[in-house]
């Protein structure tokens, strides 16, 4: 089976949704077709599989994830293009700028303690500066049903108004000395009500690289780095999770403290 439908099946287990509802769906659009005979796949069939499969799962082309999840088309970054190199040019100086303004000492992002809530500050300064940019237009991404969505990918839509060629960009910043580690900094979740890929388009990540905030007692940016994702590849984790609503049942309960 191709790695896209197994994608998809490995989704189908998860939820615990019959083949014919995940075949009816837009998400298997070109992937195999799902032959179940019992309405619910049982999850001593799921547990092996998922073993089974794990291997399978990892070097998987972002950009065929892409397609199958949206029907879209993940374009490479042509540098021979004149509007790939226009909007590169203009990505590029607006990086530039955001960083000089972040590393600022009046910058808002320096009274901010953790890095993690740095990034929304870059995406709205990298959002202000490319929509200001003539011939440019930016935005952040909408869903289906036109609503602006801040969490998940991608973080910016940016538009050449002359060619209409899209370009989605995504902000990320990481610490210095972890360009080379393993844990996850990128995802991307397959659901069609949250979905903003709408357009066949360029993916861009940049990657803002910064000194820990105890060396300068402030954020510092060093540098940072355009990445084309058409020759991105992920790897699928699956994971069994629960709320707090889940796991404190009153009926699960066994014991408990006073309250103080």
């Amino acid at each position: 089976m191709h790695r896209i439908g197994r994608f998809f099946l490995l989704a189908a287990l998860l939820n615990c949704r019959t083949a014919a509802e995940v075949a009816e769906t837009d998400l298997t659009r070109g992937a195999p077709a799902l032959q179940q005979q019992s309405p619910k796949v049982p999850v001593d069939q799921l547990i092996p599989w998922l073993v089974d499969e794990e291997a399978q799962l990892r070097g998987i082309p972002f950009n065929e994830v892409i397609v199958d999840v949206t029907g879209k088309k993940v374009l490479p970054f042509d540098p021979k293009n004149e509007v790939d190199q226009r909007v590169v040019k203009a990505i590029s100086a607006a990086c530039d700028e955001a960083t000089k303004r972040s590393n600022a000492e009046d910058s808002p992002i320096q009274k901010i303690a953790r890095i993690n809530e740095v990034s929304s500050h870059f995406e709205d300064t990298l959002r202000e500066l490319l929509n200001s940019t003539p011939g440019l237009g930016c935005d952040f991404p909408r869903t289906a049903d036109g609503k602006i969505q801040r969490s998940g990918y991608p973080d910016l839509r940016v538009v050449d108004l002359a060619s209409k060629r899209v370009f989605y960009l995504d902000p990320k910043l990481y610490a210095v000395g972890s360009r080379d580690n393993s844990f996850r900094t990128f995802y991307f979740e397959p659901k069609l009500a949250t979905n903003k890929v709408r357009d066949d388009a360029v993916h861009f990540v940049v990657g803002f690289e910064h000194e820990p905030r105890e060396r300068y007692a402030r954020w510092r940016f060093t540098r940072w780095d355009l990445v084309d994702l058409s020759q991105f590849k992920v790897k699928l984790k699956a994971e069994f999770q629960g709320s707090n609503r889940d796991m404190y049942r009153e009926e699960a309960i066994v014991a408990s403290s006073e309250k103080q």
